[in-house]
């Protein structure tokens, strides 16, 4: 007999964006432009082996390393969460981001995979709330304090 699986599908997000891909890229490697949309403070070490580690919001610390960074196209690390109990313990999940040049925009995908099936849903709105947020900042405008998901 076959165990039901644990393990979510793949979780997928994508925005179109009106800046060029060199610009979304840098919200992905320097922490003080990753914080303008995404956590309240981060250490951020973009190479492969380095270290990903953000309060999100509230004391929800996310912990990782970066597996892939290929300047302007692509993005990957790990991702789980400090909190003691969590399903997804630092480094449980990948993250990987892709940026492919559309116009004078660029079309961002995030996909998650590893995810425990309880965890699917929050982190696919989660997701959503700062990939929105992102798009924002990097188009220029101010996505104002980060009230979270709805």
């Amino acid at each position: 007999m076959t165990e039901p699986s644990t393990q979510a599908p793949e979780l997928v997000v994508e925005r179109r964006i009106n800046a060029l891909p060199t610009t979304v890229f840098s919200f992905f490697t320097d922490a003080d432009r990753w914080m303008s949309w995404q956590g309240e403070d981060a250490e951020i070490d973009p190479r492969p082996g380095g270290v990903l580690r953000m309060n999100v919001r509230e004391g929800n610390v996310a912990a990782g390393q970066f597996v892939t960074v290929e300047p302007y196209h692509r993005i990957v690390f790990t991702w789980g969460w400090e909190t003691p109990g969590n399903p997804l313990p630092p480094g449980g999940s990948t993250v990987d981001i892709t940026l492919r040049p559309d116009g004078a925009g660029t079309l961002l995908t995030l996909t998650h995979r590893g995810l425990p099936l309880e965890l699917f849903q929050s982190h696919g709105i989660g997701w959503n709330h700062y990939m929105d947020r992102l798009l924002t900042r990097a188009e220029g405008g101010d996505p104002g304090p980060d009230e979270g998901p709805e």
